[in-house]
């Protein structure tokens, strides 16, 4: 047998020719598939994206011959490395992730499929699928079944194991069948290899069953090793026998699951939550067995390190702020699910009474309305990455997170943990379970450090053993990996780990399927296996933004990217936008932060101006979503502009970039003869010219110049009288669209306000943002713009600066403290504002006649990474008669040039055919489209042929 090896071009070869899938065998590819969400890095030999089942069969064919390892992958979200290794991965989440089927309460997926996008296709049933980690947005159905997923309803519904009826297996010898509850007698309907395996199966079960009984932990919270109780005699008397519950939790380690039939449960419409308040962590741990009581849906703890990290981002300040009562240590989150709203408010009576009974009489925020409760949700999903989101190398690490223990000896437990920890010179943090008593405690180490890795190995036996003493479970959700795996041997016994070995070889004889999980693993604190191995090292490199937030500058900022794969949701917000479109690990906030980090340490060659970090980098259209969206605040826009001047540095700036970047230097002259400017629209082969010159598509008509710009001359200068306003006119509204500069100049005068505009040097152009330069990857020249801006706004430095455009404006807030940090450009940041979120602070009484009418509104990206979206909406709100309609949708697509290019057409218009585009269909020809991006009117007027206006083109006509 010739066994190929690591990034041999044989097996990508015969992937091509004998699959239908995507085959990813670049470094940078590997590379990106090295690391899941826990702090292993184990470069795979190469990536197949299957389209079909058949695929999977065919490349597990070519593997078996070879000698080679497989390893199927979900949404790479694994705390304990279950999806890394050196095999060949495969990823099923871009083709096979459909329902196949719907009966009754049993739907049949496939394996790629989304918690979120199952639950959301089964709406219409009636029913959903209860078993709910934190992460649904991304986590799959395929993965959750490999993991023995949990989720904070378990003390109602069960684990995976306990809702997963039958999986359609393709074993490691090429066969297939669908394992479920068999009958006793297999009869000759089985294959003959299937009833062999499965009587060999059974027999070890009848022949451990007392060892099981015995060294199995008798708690809910228990996904450690194989499931051999679900083999015994007595569950299967009991029911229990189903072998679906040996092949969930195995880690991709016993068999391919093709197809799963999943048991379903009636949607309950309504809940209510109570958030109890606890002055310390101990007396929380202590009220769970007591609220448990309560048969609530769930108890969630958040303790103190958790509230302060979540109040320091900006997306979840206000939520936490209205969750307290007061300065708590810990609070618990108590669900209650059903029907009707009275039963559910007398549950929460009980709930206030039972606190009163603890000593914790008023402890107790009621969250009865929708929108509060989903807030809430969010910020208790995003759990881990709010304790990822620690600034600096040492962070919390996943390693004992989820080991479960009884309710009665929690608080005793936690305690002691708590004391083991401070033994060690760290602390730990605490979030997730209470009900089942499996928190996810993770101590703040720094996995750097040599020091701190031999520190986790001696927490991780020391807790263990507290575990066993109190015959709790060492995995309560998150399974084994190479975290745990070593360690099941200590938990269950030798006999038991024995069997846990001969489970793996009756199904997989040659370790062909994810091999070193659950048996025969490696140590857990190999660093060689880590992300952060020795020798681990940032590549000189100067950056040409300021980095100083971050410990480790740049790499430090991109390092907060902890691959938890939030970028990868589907559901509301602006990330990612490219993702979403492709579904390529490529274009993703994560792995383009993967990308990075190997090219910041040397593991990528050509580091940042490399072309594989340019190809990450190239459908990043910097909508910012990622700046607020992201928990941990890996801000990719920002990032790319420090890849793209590495590029242009080493690579030179291409005639078509130039061409933009440099549009506030000859846009003046251009504006001058706009009959010539806009000639691409009118002279016959101007447009294929301008494809094959410059790559603007053809089919895209370009902006035009307006017959008559704003000038500074329209305004006068500041005088630093009362009530003045300085306006930033941007370079597109000044050129393209003046009528909206001169739209905002009334509404703002309206409001009572003197408006008047900061110029430069007499003769010189007018002010720029930089922000087209910037876009290019041009950072020298677009500081010397930005210093040019501020040396003429801090003329007046106490003059509010108002801005329309959202992307020229809030570079004023982020990019300009970047380029010249220092007082002078924080003072700007702070005083730099849209129109919409200054008449909105300021309480502005605009003389608004009403308009009947209903308007449709966009939210640019930007506006929505700055929190703005909502004063935009809450200023057109003001209109009397006037129906406001957000927009829910991602990029609009077109992202200042973006969408002009020919290379990005087609994925241009799929962004705005996720969302946008539909709902402007949807609206009646008679609506009003409202959006406040220069790109994002032009995108939607292009492909859906409605004309959308800037909102303060709509305040000025409200004007009485």
């Amino acid at each position: 047998m010739t066994v190929m090896r690591l990034g041999d071009s044989r097996l990508a070869n015969r992937l091509r020719a004998e699959t239908e899938g995507e085959v990813l065998f670049s470094a940078a590819d590997r590379g990106r598939y090295a690391t899941d969400a826990s702090i292993y890095q184990i470069e795979p030999l190469g990536v197949l994206v299957p389209r079909t089942t058949a695929d999977v069969e065919a490349a597990m064919a070519i593997c078996r011959e070879g000698g080679i390892a497989v390893l199927p992958r979900g949404g790479g979200t694994s705390q304990c490395g279950q999806t890394v290794n050196q095999a060949l991965v495969i990823d099923c989440t871009k083709y096979l992730r459909n329902v196949l089927s719907v009966e009754g309460d049993t739907a049949r997926v496939q394996p790629g499929i989304t918690l979120g996008a199952l639950n959301e296709a089964l709406k219409a049933s009636g029913q959903f699928f209860p078993v709910d980690p934190s992460t649904w947005q991304r986590c799959t159905i395929g993965g959750m079944a490999a993991n023995n997923s949990c989720g904070s309803k378990s003390i109602r519904y069960g684990l995976m194991a306990d809702n997963v009826r039958a999986i359609d297996a393709i074993l490691a010898d090429g066969s297939r069948f669908d394992f479920a509850d068999l009958a006793e007698n297999l009869g000759e309907t089985i294959p003959a290899p299937i009833a062999d395996l499965v009587n060999r199966l059974r027999a070890l079960g009848a022949r451990e069953a007392e060892e099981i009984t015995a060294r199995f932990p008798h708690q809910l919270r228990r996904v450690g090793g194989y499931n051999l109780d679900a083999l015994t005699p007595a569950a299967r008397a009991a029911g229990r026998g189903n072998l679906a519950r040996l092949l969930v939790g195995s880690e991709g380690t016993l068999a391919f699951s093709a197809a799963l039939d999943l048991k379903l449960w009636p949607i309950k419409p309504r809940k209510v939550l109570g958030i109890c308040q606890f002055p310390t962590f101990r007396a929380a741990m202590e009220a769970s067995r007591h609220l448990v009581a309560l048969h609530p849906e769930a108890v969630e703890l958040v303790d103190r390190t958790m509230i302060d990290l979540g109040r320091s981002i900006p997306i979840y300040r206000r939520t936490i702020a209205a969750m307290l009562i007061g300065e708590p240590d810990s609070i618990l989150i108590v669900e209650f699910h059903g029907s009707e709203d009275g039963p559910l408010l007398q549950s929460l009576d009980r709930l206030d009474e039972a606190m009163a009974d603890l000593g914790h009489p008023g402890a107790i925020v009621r969250a009865t309305d929708a929108p509060f409760q989903a807030a809430i949700a969010e910020v208790r999903e995003a759990g881990l990455n709010i304790m990822m989101s620690m600034k600096g190398d040492g962070k919390p690490v996943s390693f004992i997170e989820d080991c479960a223990v009884g309710l009665d000896d929690l608080a005793d437990y936690t305690e002691r943990l708590n004391d083991v920890f401070a033994k060690h010179g760290t602390k730990g943090t605490w979030y997730a379970h209470a009900s089942v008593g499996c928190l996810h405690v993770r101590p703040v180490l720094n996995m750097k450090s040599g020091e701190d890795v031999t520190k986790m190995r001696a927490i991780a036996e020391e807790c263990f053993a507290l575990v066993r003493e109190y015959k709790g479970s060492h995995s309560g959700e998150h399974g084994d990996g190479i975290v745990r795996s070593e360690f099941n041997e200590p938990m269950f016994g030798s006999r038991i780990a024995r069997a846990f070995e001969v489970v793996k070889d009756a199904f997989d004889p040659a370790a062909m399927l994810n091999p070193g999980r659950i048996t025969r693993a490696p140590k857990m604190d190999n660093r060689s296996l880590f992300r952060y191995a020795p020798g681990y090292a940032p590549a000189p490199i100067t950056p040409v933004l300021d980095w100083s937030e971050h410990p480790g500058a740049l790499l430090g900022a991109v390092e907060m990217c902890n691959n938890n794969g939030t970028c990868r949701k589907f559901d509301a917000g602006t990330m990612c936008p490219s993702y979403r479109v492709t579904r390529d690990e490529t274009h993703l906030t994560r792995g383009r932060a993967n990308t990075l980090r190997l090219a910041l340490t040397g593991q990528l060659e050509g580091g940042l101006a490399s072309d594989a970090v340019q190809e990450a980098l190239s459908l990043c259209v910097s909508c910012k979503g990622c700046r607020r969206e992201c928990p941990t605040g890996v801000d990719m826009a920002r990032m790319k502009i420090e890849a793209l001047a590495a590029r242009q540095a080493t690579h030179g700036v291409a005639l078509k970039d130039r061409v933009i970047a440099t549009l506030a230097h000859w846009a003046p002259f251009a504006a001058m003869f706009p009959p010539l400017a806009n000639a691409r629209e009118w002279i016959p082969g101007a447009r294929w010219l301008g494809e094959r010159l410059l790559g603007f598509a053809r089919e895209r008509p370009l902006p035009r110049f307006a017959w008559r710009a704003f000038h500074d001359a329209e305004l006068p200068e500041p005088s630093g009288a009362p009530g003045e306003v300085i306006l930033l006119p941007d370079l597109f509204n000044r050129y393209f669209e003046p009528e909206n500069l001169r739209a905002a100049i009334r509404v703002l005068t309206a409001a009572g306000h003197r408006v008047t505009l900061a110029r430069p040097a007499r003769g010189a152009r007018p002010l720029d943002d930089g922000r087209t330069l910037l876009a290019a990857g041009l950072v020298t020249k677009a500081r010397a713009e930005a210093a040019r801006t501020l040396a003429a706004l801090s003329t007046f430095p106490d003059k509010p600066v108002i801005g329309i455009e959202p992307s020229a404006l809030l570079t004023l807030r982020d990019e300009f403290p970047a380029m010249l940090p220092g007082p002078a450009t924080e003072a700007l940041a702070a005083r730099a504002h849209l129109l919409s979120e200054f008449l909105i602070a300021t309480k502005a009484q605009l003389p608004f006649k009403r308009i009947e009418a209903t308007a449709h509104v966009h939210g640019h990206c930007h506006q929505k990474a700055f929190g703005a979206f909502p004063a935009a909406i809450a200023l057109l709100s003001a209109i009397p008669g006037l129906k406001v309609l957000p927009i829910t949708s991602s990029c609009c697509g077109m992202a200042g040039a973006f969408g002009y290019e020919a290379k990005n057409l087609a994925t241009s218009k799929a962004m705005a055919e996720l969302a946008l585009l539909p709902a402007i269909r949807r609206a009646n020809a008679d609506h009003l489209v409202i959006a406040d991006g220069t790109s994002c009117r032009h995108q939607i007027d292009d492909l859906a042929g409605r004309e959308a206006i800037h909102a303060v083109r709509l305040l000025d006509r409200a004007l009485a």
